[in-house]
């Protein structure tokens, strides 16, 4: 293999990036991103949003489904999301599919999370395009409880019952994975009740990781000590015999994070600057590379320099573009130029796509319009590669 290879792998390769959006769907695109480009609009129309959705006004849904909805999320139901994975693969990249509920807490909706979280598996088992299924813990147990449970304190009964059915729920979908060979990959979420997270991951990855990973753990790289957390996580996999499985973000909660550490005079999570994630962050995807016979991991993330470091990485080692243990990710709607780019170079690259109705995936939906415009700017990237495309493409305005 040649370092010349990676000549091809060019991210601002418009003509790949939207090889697979019609020219109605590209200007579609390119308004919505003109819009979420607008941080006040999008402050406003996410208040807006929550309080008419809890009106239950029917035509706020048909304009959700629409226009946010339509760009960030795969559908409804698997059944509405297979168009968008058959599109997906045809143009070289595979999915991880997120059933879209978080911060469940009554025993139906939280059984319903498991139902779902295994008839996902299932449909996942017979198609080759879906590898690696989500499961969010916020799903499967109160968030209450997983704030107890990180506390360290006394558990009463009702609790004990609690915590039991939670580890059952999540034993009950990593087990169905493993008996399907199909990935799960458990996301990380606040650091209120991120070291539980952090301990039932590892729990499952030593039950079910022992000759492939079926069980993947997610590392927020915008905190200071998830690189340190990257390291023991691989030490203990090690000492144990197993292999660990590790997702590598950024994050998606900075803003709450900070809010959260304010209120209660604590020290944040968070890393003192951008440029700390991001060296933290790549050095991540050194140690994961360097040891990927014994560690699978995914490169999920938006910014070109981690995803063409990891390609570098694969290039200079000599290893197997198509290793199964060397991936990248990038969220479905975002980000097209890195994921077909590096799909029609050869690497393992897959989009994250979120399903589910639409009052359940609104706080994803929100989240994502917020961090995306407010912080990491990468809206503007988006509205800018657009336009190049549509440029072009010859086509009007």
């Amino acid at each position: 293999m040649a370092t010349s290879e990676l000549e091809f792998l060019d991210f601002e390769n418009t003509q790949k990036a939207f090889a697979y959006k019609s020219d109605i769907d590209l200007k579609q695109t390119r308004r919505l991103f003109g819009l979420m480009n607008n941080s006040f609009l999008v402050n406003v129309g996410s208040s807006v949003t929550n309080f008419t959705l809890k009106l239950r006004l029917p035509f706020v849904k048909s304009l959700i489904k629409a226009t946010i909805f339509r760009q960030f999320v795969g559908g409804e139901s698997l059944q509405e999301a297979q168009k968008n994975i058959e599109l997906l693969y045809k143009y070289g990249a595979q999915t991880i599919l997120d059933y879209g509920a978080e911060s469940k807490s009554n025993e139906e909706e939280l059984d319903k999370v498991v139902t779902e979280n295994k008839a996902a598996i299932s449909f996942a088992k017979n198609n080759i395009s879906v590898p690696i299924v989500v499961s969010k813990i916020t799903g499967l147990a109160d968030n209450d409880l997983l704030i107890k449970m990180q506390s360290k304190s006394k558990l009463n009964g009702e609790q004990e019952l609690e915590k039991m059915k939670l580890f059952s729920r999540l034993d009950s979908i990593c087990k169905t994975a493993y008996d399907n060979n199909v990935s799960v990959m458990i996301d990380a979420e606040e650091s209120w009740f991120q070291d539980t997270i952090d301990s039932l991951a590892e729990q499952m990855m030593e039950q079910y990781n022992k000759d492939k990973v079926i069980v993947f753990n997610t590392y927020q790289m915008y905190r200071h000590d998830k690189l340190t957390d990257l390291h023991s996580a691989y030490e203990k996999s090690q000492s144990r015999n197993y292999l660990l499985g590790a997702k590598l973000v950024r994050g998606a909660y900075m803003d709450k994070e900070r809010d959260y550490a304010i209120e209660r005079a604590i020290p944040s999570v968070i890393q003192a600057s951008k440029e700390d994630t991001d060296i933290d962050y790549n050095k991540a995807i050194n140690f994961c590379v360097e040891n990927y016979k014994s560690i699978a991991s995914v490169c999920a993330s938006h910014n070109a320099k981690s995803n063409y470091l990891q390609a570098h990485l694969i290039d200079k080692l000599r290893i197997d573009k198509r290793h199964p243990h060397l991936n990248f990710c990038q969220l479905f709607g975002m980000s097209d130029n890195l994921t077909f780019n590096l799909a029609q170079s050869g690497y393992n690259v897959a989009k994250y796509l979120p399903y589910g109705p639409v009052s359940d995936v609104i706080p994803y939906l929100i989240r994502r319009a917020k961090e995306n415009t407010a912080v990491t700017n990468d809206v503007s990237r988006e509205l800018r590669l657009v336009r190049k495309e549509i440029k072009r493409r010859g086509l009007s305005s």
